[in-house]
């Protein structure tokens, strides 16, 4: 039995906070065959559920964007190697980081964004979707395929905020882009092959699994 604070404990918390706040994604961390790999990639997703939560549980722009402030201060730590001891998702992240030498721009782009959002502005595609993609590729299969994957980003964006219509025709592209991308890098793309939202799990599935087939979304 994991002791309470173990690796596995923490891994496991997490794996479940990733369940409930994004399924899709976290669905797609099924394909990902190496269990250190999938960890990693759903510690990244672990701390893109922490930032998505916020505004849940803040009714006020104001105190929302505090909090946002409160994880880009604390970014510093993360990427100088020093963990906030105590936070499952900041220590996790920290050990990420390091491993991987990951940029920082995405994750401060990322708290941008999310400032912006709870002040009303625009959606920004990039910055909610198409960095935090290339920051996952780079896990599964290390630097070097940034650009592979910005009109799948972009494709995920547009379903994201009911845009299907523009995210089928901009499924072309992005999958003559994925052609150059290493198959062991899919799962991190595999989301974007679902613009439906409303679609049942087990199609969903199905949906993940055929499109890492065929590599394609």
């Amino acid at each position: 039995m994991n002791e309470p604070g173990s690796a596995a404990t923490v891994a496991a918390n997490l794996d479940a906070q990733v369940r409930a706040a994004d399924l899709d994604r976290w669905l797609s961390s099924r394909l990902v065959a190496d269990d250190r790999a999938r960890t990693d990639l759903i510690t990244l997703y672990a701390f893109e559920a922490e930032l998505m939560s916020i505004p849940t549980r803040v009714t006020q722009p104001l105190l929302a964007e505090m909090r946002y402030t409160w994880w880009a201060e604390q970014m510093e730590g993360v990427f100088a190697g020093v963990a906030r001891k105590g936070h499952p998702v900041l220590e996790a992240l920290t050990d990420l980081v390091a491993r991987h030498v990951l940029d920082r721009a995405p994750f401060d782009a990322l708290i941008e964004a999310h400032i912006g959002r709870v002040h009303g502005e625009p959606h920004d595609l990039d910055a909610f979707y198409v960095g935090p993609m290339q920051t996952a590729v780079h896990l599964l299969a290390g630097p070097g395929h940034a650009e592979k994957v910005v009109e799948a980003g972009r494709v995920r964006g547009l379903g994201q905020v009911g845009r299907t219509d523009e995210a089928r025709a901009a499924r072309r592209v992005a999958n003559r882009m994925l052609k150059h991308l290493p198959p062991r890098a899919f799962p991190a793309v595999a989301p974007a092959t679902l613009i439906a939202s409303n679609e049942p799990d087990p199609l969903k599935r199905l949906r993940l699994v055929w499109a890492s087939l065929r590599g394609a979304i």
